[in-house]
């Protein structure tokens, strides 16, 4: 996680009207504590050498629609559904009920396509495009970051 990353962490916390958050990855501790006229930010960082390089591959490393893939299909002419929010990745309300969307699935403006377990609240997160989902680029059950990519959708 770099200055900036942090940087709009804390732009993003002040916004949300959250008083405080903490947020714990293996090489990095982060408290963000908002109040009336003050914003206070406690930052810990693990020496990296303890970390092996296979455990410093950033989540954002997945490829973004606005980047040449490189893979052989061309993700460039695909929409991007993005976290809103930092949590937990679900696609699925609970575990007996059918997931909110699947690969081929068409879905329009305002669908619930997952949900984000942020902070004990579950908040479904809708679409904000029409089309057809061509890539879940998210596991289940997993934490995402804000404005991480989460499904690339077509359009056409």
């Amino acid at each position: 996680m770099d200055l900036k990353d942090i940087q709009n962490l804390i732009k993003f916390v002040s916004k949300s009207g959250a008083s405080e958050v903490k947020l714990e990855m293996e090489d990095i501790k982060i408290t963000i504590k908002t109040g009336p006229g003050k914003t206070e930010t406690t930052i810990v960082q693990a020496p990296m050498a303890a970390v092996s390089p296979v455990q410093q591959v950033p989540v954002q490393s997945i490829p973004l629609a606005e980047t040449p893939a490189t893979n052989t299909t061309d993700d460039s002419k695909y929409l991007v559904v993005k976290s809103p929010i930092i949590g937990t990745f679900y696609r699925r309300s609970s575990p007996d009920k059918p997931l909110f969307v699947e690969v081929g699935s068409s879905i329009n403006e305002g669908d619930i396509v997952c949900i984000i377990e942020a902070m004990k609240l579950f908040n479904e997160i809708e679409s904000e495009v029409s089309g057809k989902i061509v890539k879940i680029l998210v596991d289940d059950a997993t934490p995402v970051e804000f404005d991480q990519p989460l499904f690339l959708v077509d359009p056409s």
